[in-house]
Order: C-alpha cells, then sequence, then structure tokens
C-alpha cells in the first residue's frame, strides 16, 4: 500500500491525494507554510540591505575594521538571501510526474547554498582582518581607533539581530524549512559576531587599537562555524539521512496492541526536504481476506501519520506472519530494511 498521509480512501491497496495530515507536526497547510518561510526571508533581505549600507559605509568613514567586515558580512546576506528567495519560490511548485514528491527538495539545496556563501565570506572577511593586523604590527598603520557612531552602529545591530533571531527561529519551527533554519543560524551568528566588533571597536577607541582588527578575525571564525554547521546540515538532508532508530521505536511504540498486527519486521525511512517517507511490512494473519489486511494496514498508515512528526507518506507492505521474524528486536528490525535497500544482496533476490 501507497498512502499520501491525510487521506486514507483506499482503492486496489492506493490511497488519494493530496495530505493533509491531523498530526501537529503536519498541520500547517502548504500556502501558509510557504507565506511564512518567504516572509522570514524577505524581512531578513530588506533589513540586510540597509545594515550592508550603513555598516561599510560607517565602516570606511569611522576606521573600523570591524564594522567594515560586519558590512561585508552583512553584503554576502544579502546575495544569498536573493539566492534563497528563489529556491524557495522554486520550491513551492506543486508535485508533478516527474516529481511526485514535489520540489521540496530545493530548500535543502538552497540551504546548502547559504552554507557556501557563509564559508567564503568568512575567508575573505579573516583574510582582511590579519592583513590589517599585519599593517599595524609592521608600522604602516600607527592608529586604527575608531569614530565613535561606529560603536553605535554595531550595538544597533545587535539588537535589531537579536529580534530577527527569535523572530526567524519560531517560523523555522513552524514550518520546518530547513532554509528557514539556516537564515535564523546566520542571525544568530550576526548577533555574536557584530557584539565581538562592538568590544573591539571599544577598546580601540581607548588605546588599543589591534583590538579592532582582532575582532574582526573573531567575527570571520564565528561566521565560518555557522557556514560549517548549516553545509553539514544540508548534506545530511540531501544524503536521506534519518534518525532511523528513533524512528524505528517510535513506529514500534504506536504499533504495540494494534488489532491485525501481529508483528513488525521491516523499517526503512528518508528524508525528502522537510519531509520523512516510511517504508513498513507488518505480519498479519494469514487466513485474513485482502480487503481485511487492507483494512489493517490503512489503519496503522493512519496512525503514523497522525502519530510521527513531518511524516509525508507511508508505504505499507503486508504478508502472513511468520515464526521467524516473531519477537525481533529494533536493531534487527532495523538491520532487515538495511539488508532490502542494498543491491549487494543477492539472497533477496533468489
Amino acid at each position: 500500500m501507497n498512502t499520501n498521509c491525510g487521506t486514507f480512501t483506499s482503492k486496489s491497496g492506493h490511497s488519494s491525494l493530496p495530505p493533509v495530515s491531523s498530526n501537529p507536526y503536519n498541520r500547517l497547510m502548504p500556502h501558509e507554510r510557504d507565506r511564512k518561510s518567504l516572509l522570514a526571508v524577505n524581512l531578513g533581505l530588506g533589513i540586510n540591505i540597509v545594515l550592508s549600507a550603513v555598516k561599510t559605509i560607517f565602516g570606511v568613514l569611522g576606521h573600523s575594521p570591524a564594522l567594515l567586515a560586519e558590512g561585508i558580512n552583512s553584503t554576502s546576506d544579502v546575495a544569498y538571501y536573493i539566492v534563497a528567495s528563489i529556491f524557495v519560490r522554486m520550491a513551492n511548485k506543486p508535485a508533478d510526474t516527474e516529481h511526485p514528491y514535489g520540489h521540496r527538495q530545493l530548500e535543502s539545496i538552497a540551504s546548502l547554498t547559504v552554507g557556501a556563501f557563509v564559508v567564503a565570506t568568512a575567508v575573505a572577511v579573516f583574510w582582511d582582518a590579519v592583513d590589517k593586523i599585519w599593517d599595524l604590527a609592521d608600522g604602516k598603520v600607527t592608529s586604527l581607533g575608531s569614530h565613535p557612531f561606529a560603536l553605535w552602529v554595531a550595538l544597533g545591530t545587535v539588537a535589531i539581530k537579536i529580534f530577527l533571531f527569535y523572530y526567524v527561529r519560531r517560523l523555522g519551527r513552524e514550518t520546518r524549512n530547513p532554509v528557514v533554519d539556516a537564515l535564523a543560524f546566520d542571525h544568530r551568528n550576526d548577533i555574536f559576531s557584530a557584539a565581538a566588533a562592538s568590544i573591539g571597536i571599544f577598546f580601540g577607541q581607548r588605546g588599543l587599537p589591534w583590538l579592532d582588527p582582532l575582532a574582526g578575525a573573531l567575527v570571520a571564525l564565528l561566521i565560518l562555524r555557522t557556514g560549517v554547521y548549516i553545509l553539514r546540515e544540508s548534506s545530511v538532508e540531501l544524503m536521506d539521512a534519518v534518525p532511523s532508530r528513533e524512528i524505528a521505536e517510535q513506529v514500534a511504540t504506536q504499533l504495540h496492541g494494534v488489532d491485525g498486527v501481529i508483528q513488525l519486521e521491516e523499517i526503512q525511512s528518508h528524508r525528502f526536504g522537510p519531509h520523512v517517507v516510511v517504508n513498513l511490512t507488518i505480519g498479519i494473519d494469514g487466513f485474513l481476506t485482502v480487503t481485511e489486511g487492507d483494512a489493517i494496514a490503512t489503519h496503522v498508515e493512519k496512525l503514523i501519520c497522525e502519530t510521527l512528526p513531518n511524516v509525508l507518506r507511508v508505504h505499507i507492505h503486508y504478508h502472513p506472519a511468520d515464526k521467524a521474524h516473531a519477537d525481533m528486536s529494533i536493531d534487527e528490525i532495523l538491520d532487515e530494511g538495511r539488508k532490502h535497500l542494498s543491491p549487494y544482496q543477492p539472497e533477496y533476490y533468489d
């Protein structure tokens, strides 16, 4: 059986479209999810355009490498926010014959793009800061003391980014969109980097000019850390990695005591963008009719869709219960699933 979560009218082992689940994790309607995702992108884009201009101008006029580094960071933010906006809009396209699950995987690709931009920005900012420190140590620059207004710009950035981080993080939790999550992490990174810049500017104005470019280098390291995290998380999603044991334990718990289900034999699962697709093999009474078996499978599908977070689709295979699969542990169930997924297990094709 093949069921999209939320629709459970079975006919010849298949069910109708589209998925709308009563699971609280899946309750946000697609158009509302798309609207909130675009809100997070557009809000960040607009504010970063303003911040990039203000910080770059005041960084140059105020002779502050740390604030200039912040301006470069915000300018790169503008670039990848535009890219993220394009990908989010493309991901909103409905499913078609070539993409039956939809285009949500583009969200993970967009998140990967954001991470690449962040890492590139970190390298550029770090190199510039080190160059400033070298010039100061070599005597090419005698003073890097910045103008007082540079400090106020940096502190204002901290306040704005605190608001954006908490707001966008809430949108990320509601939408479960990896792009929105990546942008929230970037806002958090901006909080720490702007705070580091503020400290550097403050002490630079008080006779410790080397602290200003040093703060710029610290900004770069914080940016790099966030970029690597975003890249890692995006890669995990694109590689279809899932917490298989966690899902297996949740499924086993939900199916315990369900009428008609004698045993759970196999579990496979994979990501699709923000969603999870689950494949199950269950054992039932071999003397039941096909119609009765279909009813049990439909009930299991509905139960999984309503209780497991963010499930897009459930595939059920059922057959007569086998004593060889009785009382299997979670690890054994997962091993069965992995064996069937591997092309190098000839015994499963005999």
